[in-house]
């Protein structure tokens, strides 16, 4: 079965908006969406997200539009987990499943899908290939997810990378409803 949705996040740490058309089926992941913001300046972004079996990134195509400049950036992991940014290869990506797109709720579904964590007790300590919003930089970045049990309408999962952690609350599809300091869904 596939679930197709329209997700619109007012997203407070951009002090702007993302919308995303998202369809989960058969442990797949396809989505695309358009965001603006204006911290830490104002821009736009542009973005499609294919991920594979068991909800892997396949790739992350991402366009960057500011007053100065276009910036874009294909992201792609291969089958054998090599990552690669705009073809080159990024050294110390290998263990990451996932790719995080800065400021982005959306991106922090495909780890609580895969491993359940909306739906049943659990923690997993993952390295992301994190892409910051503007500039596009991809970094490697390590964070765990915990599930902490039900809340209003739906399920919180701690979100915790280096001194940060942050509450989120799941739907029962796996999209953020709300997280703290980030966004909040409009319904």
């Amino acid at each position: 079965m596939t679930i197709s949705r329209v997700l619109t996040w007012d997203v407070t740490a951009s002090n702007g908006y993302e919308t995303a058309w998202a369809e989960v089926g058969d442990g797949e992941l396809r989505a695309r969406g358009r965001a603006v913001g204006t911290v830490p300046e104002p821009y736009w972004v542009t973005y499609e997200l294919e991920t594979g079996p068991d909800f892997v990134t396949r790739r992350l195509r991402v366009t960057v539009d500011t007053a100065a400049r276009t910036r874009s950036l294909d992201l792609r992991r291969g089958d054998g987990g090599g990552w690669t940014a705009d073809g080159e290869r990024l050294p110390g990506f290998d263990a990451a499943l996932d790719c995080d797109l800065g400021r982005c709720p959306l991106t922090n579904t495909m780890p609580v899908l895969r491993h359940g964590l909306h739906r049943r007790p659990g923690e997993r300590r993952l390295l992301m290939a994190w892409v910051s919003v503007p500039a596009l930089t991809v970094r490697p970045s390590w964070q765990t997810y915990t599930h902490l049990g039900g809340a209003d309408r739906g399920t919180r999962v701690r979100f915790a990378s280096g001194d940060f952690r942050s509450d989120v609350v799941f739907d029962a599809d796996g999209f953020v409803r709300d997280y703290p300091d980030l966004a909040a869904r409009l319904d």
